[in-house]
């Protein structure tokens, strides 16, 4: 499915395989991961942008993957178990790993934990839309998983944590107002390998953090099978393209291919309106998000 497509997630289809290509010495090894530094500027993040609105708890919905179990331990660390409502959101073909892992890691981080299973309004939908292909399920699944966890945020007064990564923000791997939306996220500047390393020094469980990573939207469904190529491959690309600022000439010439280059840059590109508010049209002296654009904290 194209990334350009509004409003969807490209996680629905498997995507043509791409060969990178092998790099050569002179190729970045790809972001770096200093878990010391990592832990306290995002367990610093997490306590001043939460307290800052007034609040002191917060929800997240736990996957069973890496990213939503990182987050859980980073936010436990930060406002205290006690403060940290994890929510597992299955679906009826959901498996039952994913549904153990997050068991596991809710123990892990001692926090609390409800489970909401989605099917009843997932499958009442999709009755009145039979011909409903798997893109349009797994969005829909995303959103519907969102709106519990802001419908439980306002229970508790607290904050959605988000859990989607730089290289999912970038790709435009995710669904907008799905598992996109949050009130604040740690994990967005940090490439799916940095989310590894970090998991890892912080004891995320190792089986948590060694499987295929997965949306779990349908058996046998996994991340890199619907990108065409794996994250450890795209990261250094990113790492290169994004924060070194190298062009596409350059990539090329330190060992990508052109096609893996043009393809994820058309990617990064296409997916550009999911990174931001909806654009507004300008009609006054001072438009949101072009000539307002104060911090979130202005006023407080």
């Amino acid at each position: 499915m194209s990334v350009g497509t509004p409003v969807v997630s490209p996680r629905a289809g498997a995507a043509p395989a791409l060969t990178p290509g092998p790099g050569t010495p002179a190729s970045p090894a790809g972001p770096p991961v200093n878990p010391p530094l990592l832990r306290r500027l995002l367990v610093g993040f997490l306590r001043d942008e939460v307290r800052k609105t007034g609040a002191e708890r917060v929800v997240l919905g736990l996957s069973g993957g890496v990213d939503s179990a990182l987050a859980a331990m980073l936010a436990a660390e930060a406002l205290g178990a006690a403060n940290v409502l994890a929510i597992r959101m299955p679906w009826r073909l959901s498996s039952a790993e994913s549904l153990s892992h997050a068991d596991l890691l809710a123990v892990k981080a001692g926090i609390e934990m409800l489970t909401i299973d989605i099917s009843p309004q997932i499958d009442a939908y999709f009755e009145r839309f039979p011909d409903a292909d798997a893109m349009r399920r797994g969005n829909k699944m995303a959103r519907e998983r969102m709106t519990v966890l802001y419908d439980h945020s306002a229970r508790i007064g607290g904050l959605v944590v988000g859990t989607s990564n730089k290289t999912e923000l970038l790709l435009g791997y995710g669904t907008l107002f799905g598992d996109m939306a949050s009130a604040v996220n740690p994990l967005g500047d940090l490439y799916k390998t940095q989310v590894w390393g970090l998991s890892r020094a912080l004891g995320v469980p190792a089986e948590i953090i060694d499987k295929a990573p997965s949306a779990d939207l349908a058996p046998g469904q996994t991340d890199e099978a619907d990108l065409g190529f794996r994250y450890a491959d795209v990261d250094r690309l990113l790492w290169a393209m994004i924060d070194l600022r190298w062009g596409a000439d350059e990539l090329v010439a330190a060992g990508w291919s052109r096609s893996f280059v043009d393809a994820v840059e058309a990617r990064v590109r296409r997916s550009q309106f999911k990174r931001r508010l909806p654009v507004i049209a300008k009609v006054s002296e001072r438009t949101i998000d072009r000539d307002f654009r104060y911090a979130r904290d202005w006023g407080l």
